[in-house]
């Protein structure tokens, strides 16, 4: 065990001497408080350490320990359902042991040593098995299937295995190796800075489905795909998280709430155990884990949170399932890097941040993919990583924003215009875009209606037509336009409030099925379609717009999902009252 003296502390960063033996990225103990640190910078036998917990009150002389292993978390059954903090430390467990707030020092182990599981044994005696197999598993919950699989570097026969309950520390399987027998129990230990490794890398072409019109429409991601969502504070970055986290089609969720105020990360905590799963029935807790490193809570850790985040991520992937990963915000974690960088005193870059911010965030946003996992038998496991971008003031040319723009593919960009108009989500449908569009549309037109991605682009056309017809009517009035762009307002002013707004907490429209979303887009052009006919038919522009029907396709979005019957009789109703314009138009 190597150990060293505190030289000087500047906030978070330690520097000690005599770590000769210490490597960069291991974790130490700093003073009698046993502080956990993680070493930075390595100049001969002096080390520059970042603090995870306060540092008030230690100074130099103060002994350092390495522990000579990286900053690491532990893995198994009993993560779902929990709420850590940055470096994995479970908070319900420290307020037991410490009260309500945190105290220096105070830890826990992250997975619970008590309690038993059921492990199911799926391999036998004397079968052969390589890092990614699975030897077993428990129902972690009622709705996740927690595998157990042999760990990296472990290859070899299995000597022993049986059923049985078993706490996550005792031994459920024996592996017979080169260099020995391997006993093996239901922890994995992994470090959070390393990528876990897979077999290969798939295209993905599988729609992440979020049930948010917006996003599935038009700028969808693809499960295993990067994501950003960049905006100015109250633009509604956090509730889309939330809505997306809520009811995405992923197996299993990872929150971080890296650097983000503590009222945000409460909300999560009120609405979570409460919310029920569409598809399961059960919380939505039941598949999601929570990791809480709010603004008030230690700078570093906040870049540990993501990378903690991250990790839990690849390891349910490698199961086979599909993970989505939420980041809120990777600014609150970039401004840690720029403080730790601040003190470490390295050259600054753009901004005052470091000069590694680009690559430090292209590394993690390539954690994400679909890939065949490791182990004999493939299978597809993916992992979406969404991330939200604070930049000050809105500001898209800033450094944070600008270096996630250069990895993701889908850009959510947030307006303050349109959440100041109480539009939500106050996605920009002007300068957003999705890089997977068209392998998207492909699958939703094979697997949901072959003419979706028509409607779609004839949507997208009409939104961008009614930008510059805005720009004529601000100089000329509405009155200075055709019958027929008078129409087009109307319609995008339809697809605008009934179609891209949409209520996040609203019982029917908070969610909304790829089926239903093709349905809606499909009936306000058809009303266009219809529309347009009636007009050169001879029907009155004012006729039209009067239409009682029209109050029945802004009601489109309060149809529930197993009546969705109700789209054909609107379409009916449609096509007679625009029949009855066209008659009244040629009796007038």
């Amino acid at each position: 065990m190597n150990k060293g003296k505190i030289t000087r502390v500047s906030g978070p960063l330690v520097e000690a001497k005599g770590l000769s033996d210490a490597n960069i990225y291991d974790v130490v103990e700093v003073s009698k408080d046993k502080l956990i640190g993680e070493i930075i910078e390595m100049r001969g036998d002096v080390a520059n350490i970042q603090v995870y917990e306060e540092t008030t009150g230690i100074g130099p002389g103060d002994e350092v320990v390495s522990t000579g292993a990286p900053l690491s978390v532990e893995l198994g059954p009993g993560l779902l359902e929990r709420m850590y903090d940055g470096i994995q430390r479970p908070l319900e467990k420290l307020e037991l042991l410490a009260g309500e707030f945190l105290k220096r020092g105070v830890t826990a182990p992250p997975l619970n040593r008590e309690k038993l599981w059921e492990f199911k044994a799926e391999k036998e005696v004397g079968d052969e098995v390589i890092p990614g197999d699975i030897l077993g598993s428990v129902d972690e919950t009622s709705v996740i299937n927690h595998k157990i699989m042999v760990p990296n570097g472990v290859k070899g026969k299995v000597k022993e295995i049986k059923d049985g309950e078993f706490t996550v520390d005792q031994t459920v399987a024996v592996i017979e190796t080169e260099n020995g027998d391997k006993e093996l129990n239901m922890i994995q230990k992994w470090p959070v800075r390393s990528p876990r490794p897979f077999n290969r890398k798939l295209d993905p072409d599988t729609p992440l489905i979020t049930g948010q019109r917006v996003i599935d429409t038009f700028f969808p991601v693809a499960k295993g795909g990067a994501a950003s969502i960049p905006g100015p504070f109250g633009s509604g970055k956090t509730v889309i998280q939330h809505q997306i986290a809520k009811y995405a089609d992923a197996d299993v969720v990872i929150y971080v709430g890296c650097g983000e105020r503590g009222n945000e990360m409460t909300d999560v905590l009120d609405e979570f155990p409460e919310l029920i799963d569409p598809k399961t029935g059960e919380s939505i807790m039941k598949r999601t884990v929570l990791i809480a490193n709010t603004s008030n809570m230690p700078v570093a850790a906040r870049e540990a949170s993501v990378y903690t985040g991250i990790t839990m991520a690849e390891y349910y992937r490698d199961m086979g399932y599909s993970v989505a990963l939420m980041a809120d915000s990777t600014s609150r974690w970039a401004e840690a890097l720029r403080e730790m960088s601040g003190r470490l005193e390295e050259m600054p870059g753009d901004e005052g941040f470091p000069a590694y911010l680009a690559s430090r965030i292209a590394d993690f946003y390539e954690r994400s993919g679909k890939v065949i996992v490791n182990g004999q038998v493939e299978k597809e496991g993916s992992l979406s990583v969404i991330g939200a971008v604070s930049p000050p003031g809105g500001d898209l040319s800033e450094p944070v924003t600008q270096a996630t723009l250069r990895i993701v593919k889908v850009f959510w960009g947030l307006d303050y215009d349109l959440s100041y108009q109480r539009h939500f989500p106050a996605i920009n449908w002007l300068n957003s875009y999705s890089l997977y569009q068209d392998k998207m549309d492909s699958y939703i037109d094979k697997t949901v209606d072959e003419k979706f991605s028509k409607n779609r682009m004839r949507a997208m056309s009409l939104l961008q037509q009614e930008s510059s017809l805005q720009e004529i009517v601000r100089l000329i009035g509405r009155d200075g336009l055709s019958d027929d762009d008078k129409l087009k307002l109307d319609v995008t002013k339809s697809l605008r409030e009934d179609f891209l707004q949409q209520n996040a907490f609203h019982e029917t429209d908070a969610f909304c099925p790829m089926e239903k979303q093709d349905l809606m887009l499909d009936t306000i052009l058809y009303f266009y379609d219809k529309s347009l006919e009636a007009l050169s038919d001879g029907a009155n522009l004012d006729r039209l717009e009067e239409l009682e029907v029209k109050e029945k396709i802004t009601r489109l979005k309060l149809i529930k999902d197993e009546n969705l019957e109700e789209f054909d009789q609107v379409k009916e109703q449609i096509d007679k009252e625009c029949k009855e314009a066209v008659a009244k138009g040629e009796d007038e």
